[in-house]
């Protein structure tokens, strides 16, 4: 058989002026034009198509039928059929009559950035409620696009029982059935969420702090993942390479261990659909003790990315400003000239030492020491100190220590009795004290 030939693209981002921007919404954009469409062409091209061409197109209004101006759309549809294009990705949100009303005008299939976004996620669930988040969200949009604009849908269906009548038209059908299929996958992530409680709950008996990854797509979080955990997970310079939630076990320098959560990449404009189906997968943030926000720090976007990321945190109810909580990663370090280099270092290192950035590269290592202890010394903070005794011979009692809790030291006396300084999440310190009745247990 032969190789099947990829989908010919051709990349279109309409972007309003700053001033038209300024004019709608009361604020411009922190992105350049140049900027959001190199975007754009990665967000296609992370659907394994072809490329042949990309124009940035300046808007000074937005038109309700068809987004662009006539004359556009005109010029558009002749490049269109020059490239011999199958498919127009646009860069923004459009509207079901205006991505109906383009796909007439230019001859060939239209996809909005949200459809894009939603095609993506489509390819790269790898598990099973990964698959039924994005069907949610897939739904959710198709469920929007049932617009009477072919003629089938207006065909009539026979009405049921004795009374007869006109029964509901095709349009009508298949909204109830998107309506019952989307009825039936929240049940199941309904399930999923009670499941993911459940293994949550049994984390916080153990316990180990969850440390959670966050950050714009392609900020390079599934690399230092591998790297903190020696894990394999998928790691690609391409939008979306991750979008399952990935947990691995990690030690800190003084023997402590956490839990790390790789997540779901954020981006600009994320379809709000997506956000609410893969509320499930966020929990994961939201339960979790630290935060790292990584950032791809040589990024010529890398501010407006951030900002893009706190806004969906705040989303997600989490204080962004809370830096006993949240620590900045500043990644991709090693791809910076080195005065550049220098400078993000030395910026970092002004900042006050409770919210200063770590300056990492997942790639080299560099600088992960600073991070491994920067997040030991948020963990430790509230965290209680107790001093124990332990008789001689109780080994069993030595590896309940082991297990539950975060050993710093452990030192005998001639009579073979163990004194360990452990320090323990607040909410398990009546736990240890029960466990050791008797001993000399006392906060630090």
């Amino acid at each position: 058989m032969g190789r099947k030939t990829k989908t010919r693209v051709l990349v279109i981002g309409p972007y309003l002026t700053d001033r038209a921007a300024n004019h709608a919404t009361g604020e411009t954009s922190m992105r350049s034009r140049e900027a959001r469409m190199s975007e754009a062409v990665g967000l296609a091209l992370a659907i394994d198509v072809e490329i042949v061409g990309q124009e940035v197109v300046p808007l000074s209004q937005i038109r309700p039928a068809t987004f662009l101006g006539k004359g556009k759309v005109e010029e558009l549809a002749e490049k269109v059929k020059e490239l011999e294009a199958e498919l127009v990705a646009v860069d923004c949100a459009l509207s079901p009559v205006q991505q109906r009303n383009l796909e007439k005008a230019f001859g060939a299939k239209v996809i909005d950035r949200t459809g894009l976004i939603l095609e993506i996620f489509g390819e790269r669930a790898r598990t099973a409620e990964g698959a039924l988040q994005v069907e949610l969200a897939h739904l959710t949009y198709q469920k929007s696009r049932l617009v009477r604009s072919w003629t089938h849908l207006e065909r009539q269906r026979g009405g049921f029982g004795f009374l007869g009548g006109p029964g509901e038209t095709q349009i009508e059908t298949d909204r109830r059935l998107i309506q019952e299929r989307m009825t039936r996958i929240e049940r199941d992530l309904e399930t999923v969420k009670k499941t993911r409680g459940l293994h949550r709950k049994s984390r916080r008996d153990v316990p180990f702090p969850i440390v959670a990854l966050v950050g714009y797509t392609n900020a390079g979080k599934s690399t230092l993942f591998n790297r903190l955990t020696n894990a394999e997970v998928f790691a690609k310079d391409l939008l979306f390479a991750t979008l399952d939630p990935t947990l691995r076990g990690m030690k800190l320098p003084h023997g402590g261990r956490v839990i790390l959560s790789d997540t779901v990449g954020f981006i600009s404009d994320l379809p709000h659909m997506l956000v609410s189906a893969f509320r499930a997968t966020l929990e994961e943030v939201q339960e979790a003790d630290i935060i790292l926000h990584v950032r791809d720090i040589a990024h010529e976007d890398a501010e407006a990315q951030s900002a893009d990321v706190e806004k969906i945190l705040a989303e997600l109810e989490i204080d962004v400003h809370d830096h006993d909580r949240l620590i900045e990663v500043w990644n991709k370090i090693d791809l910076l000239p080195p005065e550049e280099r220098e400078r993000v270092k030395n910026t970092a290192g002004l900042r006050p030492e409770d919210e200063r950035p770590c300056a990492v590269s997942s790639t080299t290592g560099e600088g992960l020491n600073d991070l491994l202890e920067a997040i030991e010394t948020r963990l430790a903070r509230g965290r209680p100190v107790l001093s124990l005794r332990l008789e001689a011979g109780d080994g069993e009692g030595q590896a309940w220590l082991y297990s539950h809790t975060e050993v710093l030291s452990r030192e005998s006396d001639d009579e073979g009795h163990a004194f360990f300084a452990v320090r323990v999440a607040p909410e398990q310190q009546d736990r240890v004290l029960r466990r050791f009745p008797g001993t000399a247990a006392s906060a630090q």
